[in-house]
């Protein structure tokens, strides 16, 4: 531990990495804000109503859009300045959450407040590329490992402290449509403190290290530059293994996340001091994965200098299988809190190692397009699964065979990872 801690000391003391590091924290805390706005209006609003299916849709219409594009627009990001991005993408999500908390105040659903939803997150998503892309120019090589440990991480616990700000503000404000209008339109704040931050970095500070003198692109070139990209990654073997690995581990991660929602939604009801029902009992689960989040953080540093990346990766898998296999067959709330905070800790210690691979490997010019494929990949399979959790899952969320299938597909995936990085 204490060469890590060195390390991270070391890191703390560049400011670029310290402006970066505030950007994505500021841009993450007011997700948290966002997210549970809209998590609310959706799930818990005592004004609408829904079900497997609704939440599932509601999903897929947010993140599956976005999805099908973002290589294309991965394009972009290594050709245009990724401090412009980061600066002109956070003014405009504050904008379009200002529409989004208009719509709910009045009541509004189905396709307006959706496409609203959609245009946030799709902003959302790129921003989140960008700030990955970003993240070599502002730390050495050797420190990748740590400064995704300390970047990733602190950005997750920062959405969920925005979470947490939001619940705490929901009880002053009240529920309903008025009090998650207002949510949505505190998270504006962040983001605009977002694009301040980031704009003291000089235009060209984040890469791409050769911009292009023209930011307008033929449909040709673009579809150029993605096969490129393609061809890249295909060239870099522990890369695509790496793609594979967050693959599969986010199919097992969403019908989790839906098993989770329904069960806090419709059978952990109960006003429980230390294991609540619904949107607050929700929120512990949330908290605990943060709590494993942190962990995960100051554990993977040190367990990739004495294992490396790919041991790591498929350790955690395999234990995410056993233990979510152990703690979510009661069905209880206290066993479901301490398997949200291993799930917590699984998901980011696979994810700073899969982040560090492609930094690693991935050359600057063509980081922007490979990071949006891996987010592509991350939002796609886990909506795969949320749909397929709709029609799977009953609406207690309760499914003996569907957990005990999750657990499996987890100990699939470390497996089908080892095989392919021990091949390459």
């Amino acid at each position: 531990m204490p060469q890590a801690e060195t390390r991270i000391r070391d890191l703390l003391q560049r400011a670029d990495f310290r402006r970066l590091l505030a950007t994505r924290l500021l841009s993450q805390f007011g997700d948290g804000v966002f997210q549970a706005a809209l998590a609310g209006t959706v799930l818990f609003n005592p004004q609408r109503a829904a079900d497997p299916v609704d939440v599932a849709a509601g999903f897929a219409i947010l993140l599956l859009p976005y999805s099908l594009v973002g290589p294309f627009a991965g394009v972009w990001l290594d050709r245009w300045s990724r401090r412009q991005v980061l600066l002109h993408a956070n003014l405009v999500r504050a904008a379009l959450v200002a529409v989004v908390a208009g719509l709910v105040l009045g009541g509004v659903g189905g396709t307006p407040f959706y496409t609203a939803g959609l245009a946030v997150f799709s902003v959302n998503r790129f921003i989140l590329a960008a700030l990955s892309a970003a993240l070599p120019h502002t730390t050495d090589a050797p420190s990748l490992v740590p400064a995704n440990a300390v970047s990733t991480t602190s950005g997750a616990v920062a959405t969920v402290l925005g979470g947490g700000a939001a619940l705490a503000l929901l009880q002053a404000i009240g529920s309903g449509d008025r009090g998650y209008a207002a949510l949505a339109l505190v998270a504006a704040l962040p983001y605009i403190g977002a694009a301040a931050v980031v704009s003291a970095f000089t235009r060209r500070y984040l890469g791409p290290d050769h911009q292009a003198r023209s930011a307008r692109l033929s449909a040709r070139e673009v579809a150029t530059g993605l096969v490129a990209g393609a061809r890249h990654v295909a060239a870099h073997a522990q890369a695509a293994a790496a793609l594979t690995a967050i693959t599969l581990h986010r199919l097992c991660y969403g019908f989790l996340t839906l098993m989770t929602m329904l069960l806090y939604r419709n059978t952990f009801t109960s006003h429980d001091t230390f294991f609540p029902g619904g949107l607050l009992g929700l929120g512990e689960v949330i908290g605990a994965g943060a709590i494993g989040t942190l962990l995960a953080a100051l554990v993977t540093p040190w367990a990739v200098r004495r294992l490396d990346k790919r041991r790591w990766i498929a350790l955690l898998l395999a234990g995410a299988g056993v233990a979510q296999l152990l703690l979510g067959l009661p069905f209880v709330p206290p066993t479901i809190v301490l398997a949200g905070l291993v799930l917590g800790f699984v998901a980011q210690g696979v994810k700073i190692c899969v982040d560090s691979t492609l930094q690693e490997t991935i050359a600057d010019d063509f980081r922007g397009r490979v990071f949006s494929v891996y987010d592509t990949l991350f939002n796609v399979s886990f909506v795969a699964a949320l749909l397929g959790g709709a029609f799977l899952l009953p609406p207690t969320g309760i499914s003996y065979p569907l957990l005990v299938a999750v657990a499996a597909g987890y100990v699939v995936a470390a497996a089908t990872y080892a095989h392919l990085a021990r091949r390459h």
